[in-house]
């Protein structure tokens, strides 16, 4: 009887033992996306939820700053899904630099999203504009129908990290104060906008990705392979013109017409013999 309730007990113990620990993975385990995103905006728009369960708010500069754009609403946007195309149909512009500024309370690492899509120019640099991120240009020169054509999604992803006061991006670092200032600067070529935005602690694979686009992927393939024959002919090339045992530079040789005086005594030998006849012609005078 007393091995029995022993074995019962002991049962009991494991089995608290085992809870407990699944208890700790569940707390420890990763975040879900939806609870990555600190900060997400309908640029232009109205609040939104996508297909990854990522809350978008309304634009807090409406009414404020720019000016909101549903041109695009009548535009089957691609790349995205049905249900998210509002996220590239509506946007923000501005006639001068204009931003939005992002709480951040935590130290780690961060991804930016920016997105955005062509509903409105129809051919290349019409709009170009850089993006910077509390000062940090992380984007320079965006020309949406150049990367990707008319009424196309397009993701601008920029990772960061804030550790011990410090923000870090594409290598360079400055004193971060708890606020993140994302800024559309104003170029040349019309004026900055966005789509949509937000950010979320990761790292870049934690990312959702768009959907393919068979055109863009086919294009960036024939970029690749231009790439690569050019290298490759530029090889071949600078391989076959350039010798097996070059020749190393070193000091002159002599010139072996250095010494040759038949130069200056040809001309002597003329005005000799022109002289010489002259002067017999005279003395028969």
């Amino acid at each position: 009887m007393r091995k029995v309730t022993l074995h019962r007990v002991a049962r009991l113990v494991l089995a608290a033992l085992w809870l407990l620990v699944d208890e700790c993975r569940a707390e420890t385990g990763a975040q879900s996306l939806t609870e990555r995103v600190i900060w997400a905006v309908n640029a232009g728009g109205d609040a939104h939820t996508d297909m990854h369960g990522i809350h978008y708010k309304k634009d807090p500069l409406e009414g404020k700053l720019g000016k909101a754009s549903d041109y695009g609403i009548r535009l089957p946007i691609l790349r995205s899904s049905p249900e998210d195309q509002v996220l590239y149909q509506t946007e923000r512009y501005n006639e001068d630099t204009f931003g939005y500024e992002i709480p951040i309370r935590e130290e780690g690492d961060y991804i930016l999203v920016m997105k955005y899509a062509e509903v409105y120019f129809a051919q290349s640099q019409q709009k170009v504009f850089d993006v910077r991120l509390n000062g940090h240009v992380v984007v320079k020169d965006l020309d949406i129908f150049d990367r990707v054509g008319h009424s196309t999604a397009h993701d601008e992803i920029v990772p960061f990290s804030i550790k011990r006061g410090k923000l870090s991006v594409h290598g360079e670092v400055s004193t971060f104060n708890g606020k993140l200032t994302v800024e559309f600067v104003k170029g040349y070529y019309d004026n900055p906008k966005i789509c949509a935005l937000y950010v979320m602690k990761g790292k870049l694979e934690d990312v959702p990705k768009l959907q393919p686009h068979p055109g863009l992927e086919k294009r960036e393939e024939e970029e690749e392979e231009e790439d690569d024959g050019e290298g490759g002919e530029s090889e071949k090339k600078s391989a076959s013109t350039s010798p097996k045992n070059p020749v190393r530079s070193g000091p002159r040789t002599p010139n072996p017409y250095a010494t040759d005086n038949s130069s200056l005594m040809f001309p002597i030998l003329v005005a000799f013999g022109v002289f010489i006849p002259t002067l017999f012609c005279l003395c028969r005078l």
